[in-house]
């Protein structure tokens, strides 16, 4: 249950004065539906207002607030004419305020000739005389705000409003305990939690303040992820020690790579201890991940237990299927695949196999947990990419096995450091940072979108020497629709000159429609995959060898990266070509000429968070992933270590929990609502 001390943050934001239901829907389009959304929707910048009594020609490009007189309203016949309005200082100074798209009748509504008004706007030279665009209304006092908060918006709100309604929030925000450690408090010289909130609403420049409230989000999520480790740690495992038989089987025509080698003994020690693993591994398409996976289930195997892999998809279940099928091939081992689509006999077949033992790996979707599957002895599960395990499913998974199943999770979306930690704390880590030899880097081009034509005829060539590849269309903005329509275009232009070799997938196909589409694609029935890039598309494709990325500059680094690892999964060159607008930002230019200049993961990763900024940490918001509205990728990077020091330092020597900060920091867990710990708060 949430602490009652909370419940005022948590209520409807209606419950706040002023808001009904037609401000509701505004305050929706920015996720705020309650009282503490409002609370900590944090300004994205100010204005810095300065009073006047006078108007001065010095005051060009600055922003005042002034009392004027309005003398003249004056329209005009044109529609796109604007309506102006002459206004004098106490001096008798002019200054036209101007409105564009404004009918003279709304101007008459809020001016009235001869009647003093109070404006605030930034100041113009406009050839002879001075000018103000749109200026606001200030309501009386407001004049005697220097710095005013601007925030995000949605159509229907001011700043002033929203503003208004933070003011609300904040007021029912009730004082909370203290949950960071004392002597950090005092060498950081912050200020309680709701007066640093306060602070930043009152003057967004307050880096004290918000580092403050960043730290606390942080602190939150650090907390949350140190519970489940511990709680991992305390749940009763079971040591899997293989005899190494079949690996010494293993008929490979590779050695192992450095980094293939370390991971492989970083998980078989974590396997050889009672308490559960839980690891990440990390590594680039081509890395080898799958791999290093079969070593460790055949170590489970080996130690007489059971494994299974969760793929996110069933044609990427299917694939890792056929995959460690000829990477077993002459084991005694027995491996079968579990999709929702197995039904009747099929589906029986191989549910009476895990129940017996006979089926020694099990690789499938999320249909291999589903409640009527029994294990007769699972010790190890493998998920793979963009599946991070929260407590629920663990403790879900928990229940397949005699003891708590050992846990690696894959990624092949390389992660910055700093956000490892943020979103996988509770986990230790394995990097695959190296390549196997022989494999070639993908060779990345930037061109012009004017170059079109040429692309295509590249395309045709490319296709008739029997190769295939991926179209990867615009994103027009956020909105899968838009991204939709870009991607029929363009599939219907390519089809116009190559026919049925062309294929189109999208997000908003059905699941076996689209598998459909995958499938003949892999198979080589097609020979464009046109596809948005709000789908997955990562099935193993080796003689898809060319990717074309239209406006490449509107994507990050990330999701560059990500797309640019669809080919290069077999022998010889693949190439990627990123089609560029005409016009570019600097941080555009910045990211693809380092596409161009490296194929490394890491290194792209840590630059992609580094160019972003604030914005979303790596564009994109994975299933499970920590959302971090206050904390900043800069404050984050500050402040994190510090975080997970505390966290730790909470938990293994203030007493956990059970403690008088641990109380406090009780509180934190559900203001910030970090499930994990919110969970094993409620199952504890």
């Amino acid at each position: 249950m949430r602490p009652e001390i909370l419940n005022p943050l948590f209520a409807e934001v209606t419950a706040l004065k002023g808001v009904g239901p037609s401000l509701a829907k505004p305050l929706e389009r920015l996720g705020l539906a309650r009282i503490v959304d409002v609370a900590f929707h944090l300004p994205s910048g100010w204005i810095d207002r300065i009073p006047r009594d006078e108007l001065m020609a010095h005051d060009a490009g600055r922003t005042i607030a002034i009392t004027l007189t309005p003398r003249e309203i004056r329209t005009s016949s044109s529609p796109r004419a604007p309506t102006r309005v002459q206004a004098s200082d106490a001096l008798g100074n002019y200054v036209s305020l101007v409105f564009f798209g404004r009918s003279s009748g709304m101007v008459r509504k809020l001016f009235t000739v001869g009647e003093l008004v109070c404006v605030s706007g930034k100041v113009e030279q406009y050839g002879q005389e001075l000018q103000i665009i749109h200026p606001e209304i200030m309501e009386e006092g407001d004049g005697t705000r220097e710095r005013e908060a601007i925030y995000p918006l949605s159509e229907g709100l001011t700043s002033r409003r929203l503003g208004a309604m933070v003011a609300q929030a904040i007021e029912r925000a009730p004082d909370l305990p203290e949950w960071i450690e004392p002597s950090l408090l005092a060498q950081r010289d912050w200020p309680a939690w709701k007066a640093a909130l306060a602070r930043i609403h009152a003057d967004p420049s307050d880096a004290v303040a918000r580092a403050r409230v960043a730290y606390d989000e942080i602190f939150a999520n650090q907390l949350a992820l140190a519970l489940v480790r511990q709680d991992t740690r305390r749940r009763r495992g079971r040591a899997l020690k293989g005899d190494g038989l079949l690996r010494d089987r293993l008929n490979l025509p590779y050695a192992l790579t450095g980094a293939q080698g370390r991971s492989v003994r970083e998980i078989e020690g974590d396997l050889a201890q009672d308490a559960p693993m839980l690891r990440l591994l990390q590594g680039d398409v081509g890395s080898g991940k799958t791999l290093v996976a079969a070593m460790a289930l055949l170590v489970a195997v080996e130690a007489g237990a059971q494994g299974a892999l969760l793929a996110p998809t069933e044609i990427l279940a299917r694939q890792h299927y056929e995959t460690l099928r000829e990477t077993l091939a002459g084991l005694p081992i027995n491996v079968a695949v579990l999709t929702g689509r197995d039904k009747g006999r099929v589906r029986e077949g191989v549910l009476m196999g895990l129940a017996d033992g006979s089926i020694d790996i099990l690789i499938g979707t999320h249909a291999i947990f589903q409640e009527a599957v029994t294990y007769r002895d699972l010790g190890l599960v493998v998920v793979d990419e963009q599946h991070r395990f929260g407590v629920a499913e663990r403790l879900a998974l928990s229940a397949k096995g005699k003891t708590t199943p050992h846990l690696l999770a894959m990624t092949a979306t390389p992660i910055p450091r700093t956000l490892v930690l943020a979103q996988h704390g509770e986990m230790d880590q394995s990097r695959l940072d190296e390549m196997p030899p022989g494999r070639e880097p993908v060779e990345t081009r930037v061109i012009s979108e004017e170059r079109l034509d040429e692309v295509v005829n590249a395309l045709g060539r490319h296709l008739a020497e029997g190769k295939q590849a991926y179209w990867v269309c615009p994103l027009v903005e956020e909105s899968e629709k838009s991204d939709l329509a870009a991607a029929e275009a363009r599939a219907a232009t390519l089809a116009a000159r190559f026919g049925d070799r062309v294929g189109l997938v999208h997000g908003r196909m059905r699941g076996p429609e689209k598998d459909a589409v995958m499938a003949r694609f892999a198979a080589g029935e097609t020979g464009v995959l046109v596809a948005t890039t709000v789908i997955e598309v990562g099935v193993n494709v080796p003689n898809a060898t060319l990717i074309v990325i239209e406006h490449a500059d509107r994507f990050g680094l990330a999701q560059l990266h990500q797309l640019r690892g669809r080919v290069g999964r077999g022998g010889g060159q693949s190439r990627c070509l990123l089609m560029r607008g005409a016009a570019l930002s600097e941080t555009s230019r910045a990211r693809l000429a380092l596409m161009r200049e490296t194929n490394d993961g890491f290194r792209i990763a840590e630059e992609d968070l580094r160019l972003r900024g604030g914005g979303e940490l790596l564009g994109t918001r994975q299933s499970g992933e920590a959302a971090f509205r206050l904390a900043t990728p800069e404050l984050l990077g500050e402040l994190l270590p510090v975080a997970f020091d505390d966290a730790r330092l909470l938990i293994d020597r203030d007493g956990g929990l059970a403690g008088a900060r641990g109380q406090a920091a009780r509180v934190a867990l559900y203001l910030f609502e970090r499930d994990a710990g919110v969970a094993l708060l409620r199952s504890g």
